[in-house]
Order: C-alpha cells, then structure tokens, then sequence
C-alpha cells in the first residue's frame, strides 16, 4: 500500500501540472521518476517510450502506467492511471455540465504561461536523453537524421518508418560486448489481457446495439484500439465515430479545452462522454474514458514483460540502441513541433523559456516554482 500511495501522489501532481501534451508527458516524467525518485533507470524509461511508440493508444499514460505497473503491480498501474488523469477528467467533465462555447476563455493566459513551461521541460528531456543514448557517432547520427526526417514530414507513417529503420540500423551496426544476463531468461506473454483487448474489440460491435451504455464504450474502445500516434490523432477518428451523435460546435469546444487542461489529450472523453449520456453525465463521462484507454492499458499488461525479456536479447538490444537514439530525435523535432512553436510567439516568450531553462537545470529550481512562476507570467502577458 505504501508503493500505491507513493505511485497515486506523483502521478495526481504531475496530473495537475503536466500541461503541452505527451512529448511534455515524457519530460516530465523523465525528471520526476528517473532523475528525482530513480525508480528506474534511463535505459529502463527508453524502453518503456519504444514499447508506446509501437502500440495504439495514448503513448503518455501507457508509460505511466507502465511506471505504476513496475512500481506497484497491477494496482500500481491503473492507480497511475487513475491519479494522472483525475485532474484532466474533472475539468473537463466540469466544463461539459456548466459551460457554453463561450466560456473557455479565461484560462487562456494560464495556458499560455504553462505552455512555455512545457517547453522548458522538453528541452530538459531531450537534453538528458540525448546525453544518454547518443555517445557513438553513429547513434549522434541517427537521432539527428530522425529530427530532420520528422521536422520535414512530420507525420505518423513517417514517425513510425523512422523507428523501424533505426531499430533495422541497430541491429545491424550495434556492438557491445556480451553479458553474461545476456540473451537471459524465456520471453513470456501475459495471454489473458490480450485474449481480452481481441475479444471486447470484436464483441463489442455486435452487441452495442442493445445498449446506450455498450453503444458509447465501444464507440470509444474502438477508437482507442485503432490511434496511433498519441492525443491529436484521437480527434478526426472519434469525430468520424460519434458522427451526429455530438454537435461540431460541442465537440470543437471539447478539443480546445483538452488542449487547454494539463493531462492527457485522450481526457476528451469525458467532455464528450458527459454530452453522450445527458442523462447520467458522469456515468457517461467515467465510461467513455475508461474504455478509451482500456485497450493501450490491456496491450501494455499483455507485452510488458515479454518486452524487458526480448530487450535483453543480442538482436533487440541492438534495435532498442537504435530505437533509442531515434526518439531522443522524435523528442527534438516535438521540441519545435509542436510544443516551441505553439507556445513562443514573442521575444518575450522566448527569453521566459531561456530564464526558466537556466533555472531549472543551474538553480534547481522545484517544478513546483517553475510552475507557479509561468503561471503568474501567463496572467501578466494575458
């Protein structure tokens, strides 16, 4: 219990303050559990990113939940889960049951001010990371030409065509030397959450008919069974599945305030989730946000183990060392792409970002502060 306690407590922090998407997610994560808490290593955190790249879902929480996961077992997982998206679901569910579409612009400059947080952060990660997986010429190499590749195309084909090639790389042009763990151990798959992930997502279809309730959480497992490529992506797939269930002007409310709210982007589900079951809003908000994330959470608890196993095999840890140099490259281009350039508008802006990065990594300033500071730098720029 006392692990559960410790995994609940820093991920509903971080929920409260984790704003500029997964690729923040990732650098605030990457402080708080690697550097801080060393509750696992840097190695141990780079496979935990590889595994989310290749698999549907939110790619921030599954790491999260993955870190609860090894923390606390299977409790420790979904309290992750839970306390991470807490913060992001009750905003969200708060604004479905009292506003309008014109009610969102007062947190506009507090998005603001935690925006260029959220840069600071991500340059601080990629920083670390780039310090620890490119040392060789060859993997300085690979991380720039993934940077370069997703800065001219960035796309999700092309984020994915970027992984596998450097994990082919890897595997070619990897050398080290031979441990004696190496090649250790059986890799073994946890079947049942997987025999469940294929089950719910072809019975769900069949029998939603029946039900308002089975209608919205398939609506919303199917969708999170078939995204690919993190929280922006979600929101063309569920605008096309709900369809005239939801109104356009709703829903694109909806988006803005799960850009504008800290946490997951996937949180959506509980604005639209709310206006689907009018009739039991927080029902339908629970509902709709469980069985969006249901389906990354089940693949994660199906492979996870198998995962650090393979990860120790001659030819894997060659694709991993691979894998890894390319996301420090992913990070670099989600440093400008999305995150620097939604968030710097200004001369001003970009001297915050240079103040706060100078304070965080020479006066260790707490997260906390630097919180506080971009807050009040927000309303004042506001």
């Amino acid at each position: 219990m006392k692990e559960t306690w410790q995994v609940f407590w820093q991920f509903f922090v971080l929920g409260w303050v984790s704003f500029g998407g997964p690729a923040a997610h990732i650098g605030y994560f990457e402080r708080t559990f690697v550097q801080k808490l060393k509750w696992l290593d840097s190695e141990a955190y780079a496979r935990l990113i590889s595994l989310s790249q290749f698999l549907p879902g939110p790619g921030s929480s599954q790491i999260g939940f993955a870190i609860g996961l090894r923390r606390a077992g299977i409790v420790g997982g979904f309290t992750a889960f839970f306390a991470f998206t807490l913060p992001s679901f009750l905003l969200l569910y708060l604004l479905a049951t009292t506003s309008t579409q014109h009610d969102i612009g007062w947190i506009a400059s507090v998005t603001h001010g935690l925006k260029l947080l959220a840069v600071v952060v991500v340059a601080d990660a990629t920083l670390n990371m780039y310090r620890s997986f490119c040392k060789e010429r060859v993997t300085i190499a690979i991380c720039v030409a993934s940077a370069v590749v997703l800065l001219f195309v960035p796309s999700l084909l092309s984020q994915m065509l970027v992984i596998l090639a450097s994990g082919a790389l890897g595997i070619v042009l990897h050398k080290r030397a031979k441990t004696a763990h190496e090649g250790a151990g059986n890799v073994t798959v946890n079947y049942v959450p997987l025999v469940l992930f294929a089950s719910l997502f072809l019975a769900l279809p069949l029998i939603a008919k029946h039900s308002e309730v089975l209608h919205v959480f398939n609506d919303f497992y199917q969708s999170g069974s078939m995204v690919f490529g993190g929280g922006h992506v979600v929101l063309p797939m569920l605008q096309n599945t709900l369809g005239d269930l939801i109104d356009t002007d709703r829903f694109l409310v909806g988006y803005a305030a799960a850009q504008a709210v800290p946490g997951p982007m996937f949180s959506l589900s509980a604005f639209l989730g709310a206006d689907l079951l009018a009739t039991s809003p927080l029902a339908g908000a629970a509902i709709a946000t469980f069985a969006i994330f249901l389906p990354g959470f089940l693949l994660v608890l199906g492979l996870h183990n198998s995962w650090e196993t393979l990860a120790t095999k001659p030819h894997i840890r060659g694709a991993v060392w691979g894998i890894n140099a390319a996301v420090v490259g992913l990070l670099l281009s989600a440093l400008y792409q999305p995150v620097f350039i939604s968030a710097v508008v200004g001369a001003i802006d970009f001297a915050a970002v240079i103040v706060g990065f100078w304070a965080l990594r020479t006066l260790k300033l707490p997260i906390m502060g630097l919180v506080a500071c971009f807050i009040v730098l927000g309303i004042i720029l506001g």
